[in-house]
This record gives C-alpha cells, structure tokens and sequence, in this order.
C-alpha cells in the first residue's frame, strides 16, 4: 500500500483509501463534480471527480473504503488526487488499521501507566471511583483506549484520549510534588476524569464527528453526569468531595470563553486547567511539526489554536 504522505505530485496511483468526506458541488460554469477527503493512517488527500457520471465512476458513499485510480497534482501548494476511476472497495481488499490515524505510543503501555497512577491514589473513595471505571469496566477499557480526544484539534487519534489524559493527570502529579498546597489525589482523579464526556461527545472511528449528545451538551456536561452517577452508586460518598471534584472537571477549560461552566475555585483546578492547556497546545505544535524537517526553520503559518505563527527554534 502506499500511504498518503509518500505522495509526490506527477504519480498516477491505484489504491484504495477511506473516503472520509463526499461532497457534491458545482464549478464556476455550473458543471457538477465530486469533492472528497481520502484518509489513511497517515493522513488526508483532497480528491476531485471531474466527471460524476462517466464510466468507471461507481457508486460510492462517505465512509466506504474506495479503490481509486487517479493522479496526483498540486493545487495552490497542496496535492490533490484527480479521481479517473472509482469503486467502493470489497471486505478483505483492505485492513481497516491502516486507514485510522494512531497513536505513536503503545496504546497497552499507556494503559498500564494510567493504572499505575490509579494505584497510588490513597483516598479510599476516589481510588474506588476510578477503579469502577478503569479496572472494573472493561467496556469502558475498550471505548477508552480507542477513542480519540478531539475531531481535529489535538490528539484526533485512536489512542488520543488516553494519551492526552495520560499525560494531563501525569503534569498533575508533578506540580503536586512542586506544590504541596495541591491535593494530589484530588488533582490526579480529576485529570484523569476530565475528558471521559468525549467517549459519547465524539462518534468513534472511522466517523469520528460530534454525536447528536456531543453538540447539545458537551463533553464537559457529559462527564459530569458519568461520574455523578457514578458517585451514587457508591455508599457514603462524601459530599464535599464530589463537589470538588465535580468542580475541577467543570473548570478544566479554565475560562468561561473557552467552554467552562465554571472558572477554577480551586487550587486544584487551576492546575488541572494548566495541565490541559499545556498539553493541548504542545501536542498541536508536534503535530504542525510532524512533517517539517528539525532544520527547516521557516514560519509555518497562523495556527487559530496558539493564535500564533510559529516554526521550529534552531539546533544549533
């Protein structure tokens, strides 16, 4: 197979790729064409279909896996397949492992450190709360290490979610070793919490699109009611600590602009929401970064999420 990033304008290529967008649009002159979003494991590739109804165009819809044959070309500094043949693709032509971005990491390792950080937890009633969850629950398990933290912003992998929790709850580990005024078992649980509402915020993959659930609630609303009942299912659960808790997952966006019911009123949760930000906006510049060479320093354009343009910072 060859993956979309190996891609140079000039190849023909015959391949088969998921269709992740189909789209029908119009060209200047009123003529109809196809617009489409291909997608393999490393990355995605505009494609056009020229002429919709000629022969070898066969019928096909938005996440099929399509055998196509084409040629690259480069439109305004960006590749793009011009589609001379399509059909959808038959079950054994293809593995679906190799059309779905993953993590980099080994999903089962970051798994075992998560558990790890579980295990150190000495509240009794946290360490239950996250074990019913985490070790006890193994549709939860599954769903967990598949699903992605976001459709496209940062960590829109299989794996993404752990991994960006992963590292979250580890940053709030270490500022607890810095700051003794932090609860660390408060700040870790609610790391490890907060982003547990994207499990039913975002579809899983291949669609990974927001559900129905994910556009009139959110994934912070959602995680609240995943862990209050949760919460309620264990006897005696202290109320004060819910609360708090509750409270840093509500926060973890740190501003009420950005998508927080609640601005942090806990030391706690101002460093969960530090946590969060931190590790979002370094996973979006690693991704800018995947493809530009440690020795290319020139600027890479604005980014809407760092409000910034950036490049990489000389070796040397």
């Amino acid at each position: 197979m060859k993956y979309i990033e190996s891609l140079r304008e000039g190849e023909r290529i015959n391949e088969i790729y998921l269709c992740k967008i189909k789209q029908s649009s119009m060209t200047k002159a009123g003529k109809p064409y196809d617009n489409l979003t291909l997608q393999d494991k490393t990355g995605t590739l505009d494609a056009k279909i020229w002429e919709p109804g000629s022969v070898g165009i066969d019928e096909f819809e938005t996440l099929d896996y399509i055998a196509v044959m084409g040629d690259i070309t480069s439109f305004q500094g960006n590749l793009q397949l011009n589609v001379k043949r399509v059909r959808k693709a038959s079950e054994g032509e293809y593995n679906p492992q190799d059309y779905l971005p993953v993590s980099a990491r080994n999903i089962d390792e970051m798994y075992a450190e998560l558990l790890l950080l579980i295990s150190g937890v000495k509240q009794p009633y946290l360490k239950r709360l996250l074990e019913s969850f985490f070790v006890h629950d193994k549709d939860f398990e599954k769903s967990f290490k598949f699903h992605s933290a976001a459709k496209t912003v940062h960590h829109g992998f299989v794996g993404g979610l752990l991994e960006h929790t992963l590292s979250v709850a580890k940053h709030c580990e270490y500022f607890a070793s810095v700051y003794p005024i932090l609860n660390r078992d408060l700040v870790v649980s609610a790391a490890i919490f907060h982003d547990i509402g994207k499990l039913k915020e975002l579809s899983t993959f291949p669609e990974n699109d927001y559900t129905d659930e994910g556009q009139l609630l959110g994934h912070i609303m959602i995680g609240i009611e995943m862990v209050g009942d949760r919460i309620r299912a264990i006897p005696q659960f202290p109320v004060r600590l819910a609360n708090e808790l509750k409270h840093c997952i509500l926060a973890h966006h740190g501003e009420l602009e950005f998508g927080s019911p609640k601005k942090p009123a806990l030391a706690e949760a101002l460093a969960l929401s530090f946590a969060d930000n931190m590790d979002a906006k370094m996973q979006t510049i690693r991704e800018i970064f995947t493809n530009v060479p440690e020795n290319n320093l020139e600027w890479q354009g604005y980014n809407r999420l760092l409000e910034s343009n950036i490049r990489r910072a000389g070796r040397e």
